[in-house]
């Protein structure tokens, strides 16, 4: 059996047309594509006729009626069962836990049960003020506004013809010979905007690109003009995720001699030098920063001052220290 679907503000619009320009509602049915019936109901719950039924306001008032409840939020009537949840919620504990812990708390008194479903809706229906602030502020993730639960997400293409991180030469492994990269994008904002990160895994010396866009043709060009501007020697490898940005890697290695090898999905440990550079990059950039306002400048005073840090790994020399004995060995070379 098809799912109802409410009309929408097209359809008002031919019902309303057609309805002025003298057609039957049955004649418009057909016209729509909808059964007689739910056309006689919109003009009954609108208390309007063939001469006074208008699309616009009838799609505001559907919008109004469709987001109010039919019948008073429980949290709304109950104020014994609002402090409770109010006062959990302030010692941070989750809806879920709420819903749960009610019919233990209050097992004989059945106006103390609530879904964690119910909780949420309340909160999120809250206006805005002091109030909404500090509960939301208890909630775990702390959003705002109420987040799709059944997105739909479209499964990303397959990169294809690349080569695994199985089939990477064991002294990338060991890290043994300089040269050998790991990259990844830092996210900004909503996803909007991104920075280039590349770390020598050898030295731990990172390089930060600023991107213009974070589609694969804007991620390999800024990639090879970084990593142009090194010596040969130190141009080996790029171990990365399979991110779409990466698309273009058999383009990328053209202009680069740089072989990309992918690391195997969900498994960031394999890029665990990156990782945990990301994590250190965090400080200077925190989530929801907004790179396309951070100057090139910018970015690149951040770079220095992570290269400066000295490290244990490295017995507490800076990787701009180790990374600068390289290229000094490798100038050196015939």
């Amino acid at each position: 059996m098809p799912r109802y679907r409410r009309l929408s503000v097209m359809e008002r619009e031919e019902f309303s047309r057609l309805l002025a320009a003298g057609q039957s509602v049955r004649a418009v049915a057909r016209r729509l594509g909808r059964a007689p019936s739910s056309l006689t109901r919109e003009l009954s719950r609108h208390r309007a006729s063939r001469w006074t039924y208008r699309a616009v306001a009838a799609q505001h008032r559907a919008q109004r009626w469709a987001t109010q409840p039919r019948k008073p939020r429980k949290l709304a009537v109950e104020p014994r069962l609002r402090a409770a949840v109010f006062a959990w919620l302030a010692d941070h504990w989750s809806p879920e836990q709420i819903a749960r812990g009610l019919p233990q708390r209050y097992p004989n008194d059945p106006t103390m049960r609530l879904s964690h479903e119910a909780i949420y809706t309340y909160l999120y229906v809250l206006p805005r003020g002091a109030l909404k602030k500090a509960l939301v502020r208890a909630l775990r993730h702390r959003h705002h506004v109420r987040r799709p639960r059944h997105k739909v997400r479209q499964k990303p293409r397959p990169i294809q013809d690349f080569l695994s991180i199985e089939e990477r030469p064991a002294a990338v492994a060991d890290r043994t010979v300089p040269g050998h990269w790991e990259g990844d994008l830092l996210m900004g904002h909503g996803n909007a905007s991104a920075l280039g990160t590349l770390v020598e895994r050898t030295t731990r010396f990172t390089l930060l690109v600023p991107l213009r866009a974070k589609d694969a043709a804007s991620v390999r060009q800024a990639f090879a003009r970084e990593l142009r501007t090194l010596p040969r020697q130190l141009r080996q490898s790029l171990t990365y995720d399979q991110g779409q940005e990466m698309a273009e890697h058999r383009l990328f290695t053209a202009q680069t001699q740089i072989q990309v090898y992918f690391a195997h999905p969900r498994c960031p440990w394999e890029r665990g030098t990156n990782e945990n550079t990301n994590g250190l990059l965090r400080q200077c950039f925190p989530k929801g920063t907004r790179f396309t306002t951070v100057s090139r400048r910018q970015i690149k005073r951040v770079q220095a001052r992570v290269n400066d840090r000295p490290r244990k790994v490295l017995h507490w020399h800076s990787p701009a220290k180790a990374f600068t004995t390289v290229l000094e060995r490798v100038a050196l070379e015939p």
